[in-house]
Formats: C-alpha cells, sequence, structure tokens
C-alpha cells in the first residue's frame, strides 16, 4: 500500500482564540490560517470574534479591524477595497474570491479563511505570486505592431472593441488558476486560466499585428492544452468572467488556422 506523507511542519495545527468582545450580541467566528517563516512551528488555525455592529460589511474590513484592533501580526495584502486590484484574493469559506468582494452576511456559519492554494505562502494570507507573473509575462500583455505608430491613438472600430468584453476586466487575482486542478499538476508547464485569458484579450484585440507569434508560442502540449474543460475557473473568478470560454476560443483558433 502507498504511504503518503506530509512535508515537515505542514501538518495544520490549532492556534490561538482570541476572546470575545465584551458587550456585543452579535459576533461572528473568523478562523484564519496563519503561518510565520520566521519560526519552525507548524502553521496554525487562530480565532477571531468580531463585533459585527462596529464592522463594515466585507471580509476585508473585518481582516483589517482583527489587525487594527485585535492582533497587528495578521499579514495580508490589500489595496483599492473595490474588486479594482485584485491583491486581496484568497480562500474565503471554500471559495477563491476577494476579501472586498465577499459580504460577511453571505457567510452563515463561522468564517474560514486560508491563503490561495497550491502556492507556496511567504506569510499568513500571502501566496508567493511569482510563477504567476512570470507566466502572465510570458504571453506577452502589450500590442505588438509592425506598422509605424500613429501620430494620435490606435483606432477600433466600436465592434471590434466590444471582442474584448469580459476579458479586459481581468483583475489578476490568481483565483482562477488557483482553483484549477490541472494547474495544480502542471504549473511550471500549464499557463492556466488567467494567464490564458489575457493571452486571448490580445490574440483577438483588432489592432494587434502578432496574432500568429501568440498562436505559435502557444502551440505547446503543455501551455494550452492541459485544459480539460473543468470549469473551476469560471465558476470561482469574482469578477464572473469565462476564462474557459476564452482557452475554448484560443483551440478554435488553433485549428482553423490550420485547414
Amino acid at each position: 500500500m502507498v504511504e503518503l506523507t506530509l512535508p515537515k511542519n505542514s501538518r495544520l495545527t490549532s492556534g490561538k482564540t482570541w476572546p470575545k468582545p465584551e458587550g456585543s450580541n452579535n459576533i461572528k467566528r473568523f478562523k484564519i490560517y496563519r503561518f510565520d517563516p520566521d519560526q519552525s512551528s507548524n502553521p496554525r488555525i487562530d480565532s477571531y470574534y468580531i463585533d459585527l455592529d462596529s464592522c463594515g460589511p466585507m471580509v476585508l474590513d473585518a481582516l483589517i479591524k482583527i489587525k487594527n484592533e485585535i492582533d497587528p501580526t495578521l499579514t495580508f495584502r490589500r489595496s483599492c477595497r473595490e474588486g479594482i486590484c485584485g491583491s486581496c484574493s484568497m480562500n474565503i469559506d471554500g471559495t477563491n474570491t476577494l476579501a472586498c468582494l465577499s459580504g460577511i452576511a453571505d457567510i452563515k456559519k463561522e468564517v474560514n479563511i486560508y491563503p490561495l492554494p497550491h502556492l507556496p505562502v511567504i506569510k499568513d494570507l500571502i501566496p508567493d505570486l511569482t510563477n504567476f507573473y512570470e507566466q502572465h509575462a510570458s504571453i506577452m500583455p502589450w500590442l505588438e505592431s509592425k506598422n509605424s505608430r500613429p501620430k494620435k491613438e490606435w483606432r477600433q472600430s466600436i465592434d471590434d472593441r466590444k471582442k474584448l468584453d469580459g476579458l479586459y476586466e481581468c483583475v489578476m487575482c490568481a483565483s482562477c488558476s488557483t482553483s484549477c486542478p490541472s494547474y495544480w499538476w502542471n504549473d511550471k508547464k500549464y499557463l492556466g486560466p488567467a494567464a490564458l485569458l489575457n493571452a486571448y484579450r490580445w490574440i483577438i484585440d483588432s489592432r494587434d499585428q502578432a496574432t500568429d507569434e501568440r498562436l505559435d508560442e502557444l502551440e505547446d502540449p503543455f501551455k494550452l492544452y492541459r485544459c480539460h474543460t473543468i470549469m473551476n475557473c469560471t465558476k470561482t473568478c469574482p469578477k464572473g468572467l469565462n476564462p474557459a470560454k476564452a482557452i475554448a476560443e484560443i483551440k478554435k483558433l488553433m485549428v482553423e488556422r490550420k485547414l
């Protein structure tokens, strides 16, 4: 029988339970993943109790309240608080999403918060996105032109501009890629839903003149074709985008150019 063992110091342990706020009847428990690379101890789950009457409506509001008023050592990324920057992506109640777009009231029981799955953890709720960003850079996320730059802007018809809807809104939060089993298994070779959605955004941009070069770069057994249409990416996207459809469209273009 095969025996599987976890790496050293990877098994979760029970952490500290912070006291409940006094004089409040509207309390919610938050169980949060904690990991400090400077310590030799295993990652743990700390519990915090939040007075919802003195807290904003979003999970990010609760995290900020915990850091400001209870435990200043709690570490997480955040910036815009409006679902635009993608910084506060994490796993909340079992779903990869943005903390600033996750309503506390939408979670019926206690709130469980973990870093995005599959990625190495730098500290607490902060994953290492180095490989994710390198893959994004590999798809050349910019306009490639073989002609001289126009005197003013690059012109584009209304219909061609509409083709970019559902693509340009990606905030690179990595929620989709880290929800994909194919990406878990082949993260170094398979580009993942986020990078491929952005690749398609540039492939179909009427102003771009490197379509063939972009498709050539993706013509690889792993970069594109490890997608098995599991659809986790589309289900979890906090912006309501459809990476699986974009990937399917790239595969379609691959076939059409060979006919």
